[in-house]
């Protein structure tokens, strides 16, 4: 059995939100199998010095960058602009910036909830449109949204958070469902506490650690490369016939019981 499928040489790889934590991880574990990387996050100087570094460790491999917030339509455009100079179309895109603002539902002004929204599933509902005439360039592509377990369940995040992950789950079935005639496969990962740096606040707190640790059957908070091995495996060519699906990277939170 040929090891190519479980490789991504010659693809082109577009991550978003990529300049640190999950999306940093996902860049990093592309390259590791092979595939060429276009990094977008916001803060053009941390993207910036996370490609070089990048660049260094995989010298074989394209690493380029561009700053940009996916929020403003006019980026968006401009991203998609920017692939078309680095290649014959897309491979897989990634769909990882997003963005909260946990409080009581009571709490949230209008500006705020709706920006959570643009954040999280706008965005990468607009990104995925945007780039279907590249990614149907290729016989086989793919996208990954990445995703929540709060789309899934409720936890302490914030009602907006939960409800535009949920939509980011759906958005991925119809889309998968939509689009499979064009082989393009649309899956999603739904992590739940990861240690990076959106979570390292809440997470210094004992108490508040023991009681994520007690509602997690393998004990401990996931790693950033846990979610980006997940997200790799499903732009694989060996998982050529999954679609459709949301992976829980949870440590079994999801199936926790009493």
């Amino acid at each position: 059995m040929s090891t190519q499928r479980w490789r991504l040489e010659g693809q082109l790889a577009l991550v978003t939100g990529a300049s640190a934590g999950i999306g940093r991880a996902i860049a990093r574990e592309l390259l590791l199998l092979g595939a060429d990387v276009l990094m977008v996050a916001r803060d053009a100087a941390l993207l910036e010095r996370q490609r070089m570094e990048l660049e260094e460790e995989f010298p074989d491999c394209t690493v380029a960058a561009f700053a940009a917030d996916v929020i403003d339509d006019e980026q968006r455009h401009e991203i998609l602009d920017w692939v078309e100079d680095h290649g014959d179309g897309l491979n897989i895109l990634v769909n990882n910036a997003g963005g909260n603002l946990g409080k009581a539902a009571v709490d949230y002004n209008e500006n705020e909830w709706r920006e959570i929204f643009e954040a999280n599933v706008f965005s990468a509902f607009e990104l995925s449109r945007y780039a279907y005439p590249l990614l149907t360039k290729h016989a086989v592509s793919s996208i990954v949204n990445v995703g929540s377990v709060s789309g899934l369940i409720h936890v302490r995040s914030g009602a907006p958070y939960g409800m535009s992950k949920a939509a980011m789950h759906q958005m991925t079935r119809n889309l998968a469902c939509e689009w499979a005639e064009d082989g393009i496969r649309v899956n999603a990962v739904a992590p739940w506490y990861i240690r990076t740096r959106r979570t390292s606040d809440k997470l210094a707190d004992p108490d508040y650690l023991d009681e994520v640790l007690q509602r997690t059957p393998m004990g401990r908070v996931g790693e950033p490369e846990e979610v980006a091995a997940a997200v790799a495996f499903l732009c694989m060519p060996a998982a050529s016939y999954i679609t459709g699906e949301c992976i829980a990277v949870d440590g079994g939170f999801l199936r926790y019981g009493f």
